[in-house]
């Protein structure tokens, strides 16, 4: 799919009605610093930093509806503790309308300790009972009513006993009257509970557990697909392969295999709920199931950078193709605000953030030198270039002598540096000040104390660092000696 028809589907997404039904659980994160070993056993003590906490399973997939501009309705279940009270507070006032409070069962919360980017330990507090008697009935009625409107229905199926038969009855009914596509997200062992949805999407592993056949290779994924569409009624069947992307089988075609540039993955949590969202959105808004597919396979290939159980707009879909289309080394030239939302997935994985400015018109090897020693400080580096104009007003006319896209792309070629985006101003302070990098540097014709932003970095705990000289290296001691010749 192109970039504008990207956009355009994006624009028809905006508003779209779309009901989740399913499980509904919090998902906690506990970060923290593991810096010894408990005497009391042989396990990692973690120091308590901060905690996260948001909506997840069927909850995530409404999330993730909202982030990328549709309406969300959500059918699911809570139990009347206070998990489930802050479950509900997590929700607006109209997602919240639908959900039904059981007392007699616990809120499902996933409590995750993290340190370092790594999960140390997860903790289940759970039922996976099947709903029944008055609670189903109270359910199916509330589908029923949130699906008026709707333009597909989205199941999310985590197996903690929400989704019975009664309840896919129900969705089933619900979509037949409302001219919807009812798509299930599914880990289920037995694929005929959910009837003939328009599609089932599980992810490689559960595939493999519905059909009892292994699904690695693409030869290994046709042959279990065609068995799943056997056990099952549906029309299609979306197998979710992490970075090998993702395999269509719908019925009585051959398979399609969707692929992307793997990305640099940081944590999955949620990622099959983000790629339901924007399947099921992309769908309602008229797509056909191939782009849907590719509108997923995007959707998720962004949400795994992410920490945590996160979610993706569509301003970062469109950069992200956007990306994907540039080479690697245009692709680290960025806006401010590409800049601060990189920023942004850099400190969710607890990254040390360096920052560096300069015209670098005439880059040499006492640039090369200063930057890789300032990398080595820090897990990225943003390097912040003068634009043209104002070089201009620093060093005077006939300057630069390389254009700001000359320079950007030469500066972005460098293995050290991360990102590089452009400021407009005589000094890069109020740059510094939203990006807030933990480390400032500069080259070593500076001191500590004439570094711009200096005094702002040291302020919120950042450090100021000094790379060393090279003598021999200068922009204007070159232009001099080329106006000699």
């Amino acid at each position: 799919m192109d970039i504008f028809a990207l956009q355009a589907l994006l624009s028809a997404m905006n508003g779209a009605p779309i009901l989740v039904v399913g499980d509904v659980m919090l998902d906690r994160f506990i970060y923290g610093g593991v810096s010894r070993v408990s005497a009391e056993a042989p396990v990692p003590v973690l120091a308590h930093a901060r905690e996260s906490v948001m909506l997840g399973a069927a909850g995530n997939v409404a999330r993730n509806i909202a982030a990328l501009g549709g309406t969300p309705l959500l059918v699911g279940l809570t139990g009347d503790d206070e998990a489930g009270t802050e479950a509900r507070c997590l929700m607006s006032t109209a997602l919240a309308e639908h959900v039904v409070v059981d007392g007699a069962r616990p809120t499902t919360i996933k409590t995750r300790f993290v340190s370092d980017g790594q999960q140390l330990l997860r903790v289940d507090r759970e039922s996976v009972e099947p709903v029944e008697g008055e609670i189903e009935a109270t359910l199916a009625a509330q589908i029923a009513v949130a699906a008026r409107g709707a333009r597909a229905i989205l199941v999310s199926d985590y197996g903690k006993g929400v989704v019975t038969p009664a309840i896919m009855a129900a969705c089933h009914t619900a979509a037949k009257q409302n001219a919807a596509a009812l798509i299930v997200d599914s880990k289920a062992r037995h694929l005929a509970l959910y009837g003939e949805a328009d599609l089932i999407k599980p992810n490689a592993a559960e595939l493999a557990f519905a059909t009892g056949l292994p699904s690695e290779m693409d030869a290994q994924i046709e042959a279990a697909l065609a068995r799943a569409l056997e056990l099952s009624p549906c029309r299609a069947i979306l197998v979710t392969r992490a970075a090998k992307g993702m395999s269509l089988a719908v019925r009585g075609e051959n398979v399609r295999h969707f692929r992307r540039t793997p990305p640099e993955v940081f944590d999955t949590a949620g990622a099959g709920d983000t790629a339901l969202a924007a399947l099921g959105l992309a769908i309602a808004a008229g797509a056909t199931l191939a782009d849907a597919v590719e509108v997923a396979l995007l959707a998720s290939s962004i949400v795994v950078e992410k920490a945590g159980v996160a979610t993706v707009t569509a301003d970062e879909m469109l950069e992200a193709e956007l990306a994907a289309h540039r080479a690697p080394t245009e692709a680290k030239i960025v806006t401010t605000e590409g800049l601060l939302r990189r920023i942004g997935l850099w400190r969710e994985r607890g990254m040390r953030i360096g920052f560096t400015n300069g015209c670098f018109d005439i880059l040499h090897p006492g640039h090369v030198a200063y930057l890789t020693e300032a990398r080595s400080w820090c897990d990225r580096l943003i390097v912040a270039i003068n634009s043209d104009a104002s070089v201009r007003r620093a060093k005077g006319d006939g300057r630069p002598v390389n254009s700001l896209e000359a320079r950007a792309l030469v500066l972005a070629g460098l293995a050290c540096v991360d990102l590089v985006t452009a400021f407009d101003e005589d000094t890069p302070v109020e740059l510094i000040r939203r990006a807030r990098p933990d480390l400032l540097v500069k080259g070593g014709d500076y001191s500590i104390e004439t570094v711009v932003g200096a005094d702002l970095v040291k302020g919120w705990g950042g450090e100021v660092k000094v790379a060393e000289f090279i003598d021999g290296h200068s922009t204007t001691a070159m232009l001099a000696k080329a106006g000699r010749r």
